[in-house]
């Protein structure tokens, strides 16, 4: 069953590489190798070592295959996971599941190798014959360039314990082990499978895997203790060592004040594990004696940081209590003790590195002279394995052999953490990036960007072309979806970018800028070229209101070939875009030229026209009507005293008036939406005014508002003023209760309560900004039908209200929402007009082999058109549940026939982390929900996965289970399973036997 893994046998991993190389080019699923040329070596425990860094003790050094993808992919030094006396089935029984969450900063509850001890030797012996060959077979650098680093934790006596010790000893000197006999043996019998490796190659494998060690203690775990096991492994053990260290050392006050500076205030912890732990008074004086150990027998010793950083689970995140923290929110942490201890032993202790460290930052803590660098967090996002050779190519530079850590450049790492935006904390909670549908059997390679954009706006498609300066091609494919380019180039509220994968990355692409870009540059060779449609159908339609709804649902009944006649209450068209946003948000040329699209379409516009009755309407001949009227009701806020002035009603007024509304010098904006942000940013332009406060009464954590309104109305210098609630205003001063954050609820959303203390807020304007209502009276005075809420009754399907010929769209159906939404109505209003489908897909695929050069690199924004060259091409290669997983569990096979990869998820190899569910695009979790290759029938039974298991693999019988029911299948023989799937089964057999057991 998946959570327990099950280690490959070295016959099975040789094929494995051998094939897949052969036949696709990757190994492990990795496309890209790291090749070291020998110019960068570094010297370290004796040992050559082509470049310091490499997968953390963790999830990535577990398995032969993990160890084997990271040094394909640029590792060359690796920190082996740690092992303990407790193992096997005994310690996975303790590991909660799921047991990792890396969608942001890191956690995990998991231990030590879920492997027996043996099996663990067993596994790192195994993976050092295989980076052995492959160093040479594939011109990866010199078989000798990488070194193995054990890990073993957590006592003394344990340690000692003959299955630990056996462990050691046979890493040091593995001859006599009967695996390394068994793979040298097997190696020298198949030496004509190698086209470079020859057997003297093999011959020469040394037997000395490894000669230094890190000690991982628990929490917890007195001085002494640490001290005692630390002068065992350097006088009896002979290794060269390093002892774990935990940020714990740098006392609770300092980690809970950089924590809460950074934005990491909702990461909570106690200040037990600060007591309990290891303390800096004790750890200064057992570090220096154990230096001097080791330079009295010629030894390397050092320590590791960070070991964890245990934190509390309070938003579910885990099933469990505690978890580990890692990743960015670590980083500040790590490095802040890195620098303490550099500064504190003028450089002379060597560090070895981990916590937070990515391709942004390793150059620098190298530099520093802090390595070997180790990673976990950064290979658990999207990428993966890949991650490592940008960060490998990085570091390929002159250097110097080690003398001391530069505690000065250190020290200014430690400085800049803390406003590094790589690790500062969004102001906001992530949206989720996951869509609302299950991930598929088949052809789940999606963009999450199109699925997250209410209309399905073909994105990889059109910045292929923006970045192709195929302006007008692009124009074409934005506008048969959209018509509003410009408007949405501007204001959209882009969903999309929430749902890119360049999240998991850093940040997404800019792609409203994008369609900005080639609204700007193909409008006017667009615009020559529009076809004016023809009238095809019967009747004529009439649509009351010129927001965007509206606009959408005038420029899609012409297209669909309906006579259109567009009625708006004001002089101009573009509802709230025009009347309400201010300028410094969106330009009036930029409405007009949308609104230039609809002309061009012969659209019978009457602006200055406000209509009450639809009666009139149908009289006049329209035979269809589109209510695209808006949410014109103001919401007010109650005050026990005071009148605040609502907010659409000030912004209106302050396009009006070119921003000279009397406000007076001090404002305040009650709200955390971001109409609040739009307010608050346009008072503090208004003239006269000093001071604009926001006011809140939660955090700005918890603000509705999207994370660039905030920052925006931030750097205009709006005041927030958070857990307040007003109460009444008097005299010029606004009077609020102080509220604090309870604690979360079982959603993870943290509650408000009131402190008993009050505050005064100056305020000669109080301007609220609490919502928008429907115009409910205006319905029911037509005769539409509106529920206890006021809303509209309508066909969710058509937007069909109890009138068989008035639709609605847009705000008039919820209450204010956004501009592309408004936009999905009106084009859903017109199909359901017309009677057709209105807009049709272009799904270009782009070209694999540009789309496999991106994955794992990581790429800021770029300037112009380069930044559509970002895009991932999800839809057509996604494989975050190929990349994510440490152990390979999920692969990527190409089926004859198939356009798309298939993803077949190998059941033996799983450990249920549930790393690929958090970076699925689907709401799912594929080590569950893909199709699953198990390893016997009686795994088959333990799961309920749906799947196959192969009994006969010349025959290609097989023992599926497909919706529930479970049947033999076999080749040309009827059965209950799709042909897709079939073919899937087939080519596992045929293509990818080495995955077959």
């Amino acid at each position: 069953m998946s959570e327990v893994m099950t280690p490959m046998s070295f016959e099975q991993l040789v094929e494995w590489v051998l094939q897949e190389k052969k036949k696709r080019g990757t190994v492990f699923g990795q496309h890209h190798a790291y090749r070291a040329d020998g110019t960068h070596n570094r010297t370290m425990f004796g040992r050559t070592l082509e470049t310091p860094i490499g997968p953390a003790a963790g999830p990535h050094t577990q398995m032969t295959q993990n160890i084997v993808a990271a040094y394909y992919a640029g590792s060359r030094f690796f920190e082996l996971k740690t092992v303990q006396i407790m193992d096997g089935e005994e310690l996975a029984a303790c590991i909660n599941r799921p047991c990792i969450k890396a969608d942001d900063e890191g956690y995990n509850c998991e231990w030590s190798t879920e492997l027996t001890v043996p099996q663990a030797m067993e596994e790192y012996i195994k993976a050092w014959f295989l980076l052995k060959v492959i160093a040479k077979e594939f011109g990866l650098g010199d078989m000798n360039g990488f070194q193995f680093n054990v890990s073993v934790g957590y006592d003394l006596a344990g340690i000692q314990s003959p299955k630990v010790d056996t462990f050691l000893n046979s890493m040091k000197h593995a001859e006599d082990t009967e695996i390394f006999k068994h793979c040298k043996a097997y190696l020298l019998e198949h030496a004509d499978w190698f086209e470079h490796v020859t057997t003297e190659d093999i011959e020469q494998i040394p037997p000395e895997i490894c000669n230094s060690v890190t000690l991982s203690t628990l929490h917890g775990c007195p001085p002494q203790e640490i001290e005692r096991i630390a002068m065992y492994l350097l006088t009896e053990k002979g290794f060269h060592t390093f002892v774990k260290c935990n940020p714990t050392l740098l006392g609770y006050e300092f980690a809970r004040k950089t924590m809460d500076e950074m934005g990491y205030d909702y990461i909570q912890f106690g200040d037990f594990h600060f007591k309990d732990d290891l303390q800096y008074e004790d750890a200064v004086p057992m570090l220096t004696r154990l230096m001097n150990t080791a330079k009295e027998r010629n030894l390397e010793f050092g320590v590791k940081i960070t070991n964890t950083f245990p934190v509390d689970v309070k938003q579910n995140e885990l099933p469990s209590e505690e978890m580990y923290m890692s990743g960015k929110s670590l980083y500040p942490l790590s490095i802040s003790l890195a620098a303490k201890l550099a500064k504190e032993f003028d450089g002379r202790l060597r560090i070895s590195y981990s916590g937070g460290a990515d391709y942004y930052n390793i150059e620098r803590i190298v530099d520093a002279g802090i390595w070997p660098v180790t990673v976990a967090t950064t290979l658990l996002k999207p990428g993966g394995y890949q991650r490592l050779t940008q960060m490998a190519k990085l570091l390929d530079k002159e250097n110097a052999p080690f003398e001391k850590v530069d505690a000065e450049s250190a020290g200014k790492l430690a400085e800049e953490a803390v406003k590094d935006p790589h690790h500062v904390k969004a102001m906001k909670p992530l949206p989720s990036r996951k869509m609302k549908k299950e991930v598929p059997l088949m052809d789940c390679f999606v963009a999450p960007c199109k699925e997250g954009c209410p209309i399905h706006q073909d994105i990889t498609t059109y910045l292929q072309l923006v970045g192709e300066e195929k302006y007008e091609e692009a124009m074409e494919v934005i506008t048969e979806k959209n018509p509003l380019p410009f408007i949405t180039g501007t204001i959209c509220a882009h969903n999309c970018m929430s749902k890119c994968t360049r999240n998991f990355y850093e940040t997404p692409v800019h792609i409203r800028e994008m369609k900005l870009k080639a609204a700007e540059n193909g409008y006017e060779a667009l615009l020559e070229k529009l076809p004016v449609p023809a009238v095809t159908k019967a009747g004529k339609a009439a649509v009351i209101g010129g927001g965007p709804a509206g606009m959408a649902a005038a420029y899609f009944l012409r297209k669909g070939g309906m006579e259109v006649t567009l009625f708006e209450a004001k002089e101009s068209l573009g509802g709230v875009v025009r009347h309400v946003i201010p300028p410094f948000r969106i330009s009036e040329d930029a409405i007009e030229k949308d609104a230039e699209i609809l002309r061009k379409m012969q659209v019978d516009i009457h602006c200055n026209t406000k209509l009450e009755s639809l009666e009139e309407l149908k009289k006049q001949g329209y035979t269809k009507i589109v209510l695209a009227v808006g949410a014109p009701v103001q919401g007010s806020l109650k005050l026990e005293s005071g009148m605040p002035k609502n907010a659409l009603e000030f912004l209106a007024e302050f396009k009006q008036t070119d921003g000279k509304v009397s406000l007076g010098k001090h404002v305040v904006v009650i709200g955390g939406g971001n109409t609040a942000m739009d307010t608050a940013r346009a008072a503090k332009r208004n003239a006269g005014v000093e001071h604009v406060y926001l006011i809140y009464r939660r955090t700005r954590r918890y603000m509705p508002a999207d994370e660039e309104e905030l920052v925006m109305a931030l750097e205009d210098g709006v005041e927030f003023k958070e857990l307040l609630s007003p109460v009444k205003l008097e005299n010029g001063q606004l009077f609020c209760k102080v509220m604090q954050l309870s604690d979360y609820d079982v959603s993870g959303r943290r509650g408000v309560t009131e402190t008993g203390e009050t505050v005064w807020v100056p305020a000669d304007t109080v301007i609220a900004a609490v919502g928008e209502k429907v115009p409910t009276d205006w319905y029911q005075a037509n005769g539409l039908a509106v529920s206890e809420k006021g809303r509209l009754y309508v066909d969710e399907k058509t937007l069909k209200t109890s009138d068989d010929n008035v639709y609605a769209a847009g705000d008039g159906l919820y209450g204010p929402a956004t501009v592309v939404e408004a936009i999905r109505d009106g084009r859903k209003v017109a199909e359901a007009i017309a009677g057709e489908v209105l807009a049709c897909d272009f799904d270009k695929l782009a070209e694999e082999e540009k789309v496999y050069a991106k994955r794992g690199v990581l790429k800021e924004e770029q300037k112009e058109t380069k930044e559509a060259g970002r895009c991932l091409g999800c839809s057509t290669i996604c494989e975050n549940c190929v990349e994510v997983c440490p152990n390979r569990a999920n692969i990527a096979i190409q089926v004859p026939g198939m356009e798309k990869h298939q993803i077949i998820h190998v059941d033996y190899l799983c450990n249920e982390c549930g790393n690929c569910k958090s970076f699925c695009p689907y709401s799912s979790a594929p080590y569950l929900d893909k199709f699953t290759l198990f390893e016997t029938e009686a795994d088959m039974e333990n799961s309920k996965n749906q799947g196959f298991a192969v009994l006969d693999q010349e025959t290609r019988r097989c023992k599926v289970r497909f919706f529930g029911k479970t049947f033999i299948w076999e080749p040309e023989k009827p059965a209950a399973l799709p042909d897709g799937l079939g073919r899937m089964i087939e080519t596992v057999c045929r293509d990818y036997s080495y995955l077959i057991r």
